[in-house]
């Protein structure tokens, strides 16, 4: 019997790439938001320019360019449907516009793949997101990602989540009409 060879050990491993285009998904994603630049310049850029690439002496990881193409493509296509749902996740008083751009940019991935990407499990998708926040923020950020991804995941999820139901919202009332706060 042959042993197979192993892979190198700086070769990316599939998941690996996968986390590097979450994150390019979701630097992509706020370039659009606050630039204004559309999908096609976009994709172009980040595939030619930064998936993988040395740019300013900074060098980003190798990532899985078509799941980079479809979590873009697919927050930019299903955006409209996405943004009520993340609302309803948020805290109350604290709509998805008033969110600071790079988690609106990490709420918006993370929701598109929970809802449209059933071959991830749901945990993982969570997780990975979280460690998406914490590339970006040092403060309270990874666990409101947690929090609302995990709302969202028992929403889109249910049979996943163990049929538990979505828990509220911070603030959110405990009786419909009750004005509990």
């Amino acid at each position: 019997m042959s042993d197979p060879t192993p892979a190198p050990a700086d070769t990316p491993r599939p998941a690996n790439k996968r986390g590097a285009a979450r994150l390019s998904a979701v630097q992509a994603l706020y370039q659009m938001d606050v630039g204004g630049a559309n999908l096609a310049d976009v994709l172009a850029e980040f595939e030619a320019f930064r998936l993988g690439a040395e740019l300013d002496g900074e060098q980003y990881r190798e990532a899985d360019p078509a799941w980079f193409r479809d979590l873009v493509g697919g927050v930019v296509d299903q955006q409209r449907i996405l943004d009520p749902v993340i609302n309803r996740a948020l805290v109350a008083g604290w709509p998805l516009k008033r969110i600071d751009t790079t988690l609106r940019a990490i709420l918006r991935a993370g929701a598109f793949e929970l809802m449209k990407r059933k071959d991830v499990p749901g945990r993982v998708v969570i997780s990975e997101y979280i460690d998406v926040a914490r590339a970006f923020y040092d403060g309270d950020e990874p666990r409101m990602v947690n929090g609302v991804l995990d709302r969202l995941a028992r929403e889109f999820r249910e049979k996943e989540f163990g049929g538990q139901p979505p828990a509220k919202a911070p603030g959110e009332p405990s009786e419909p009409g009750s004005g509990d706060a």
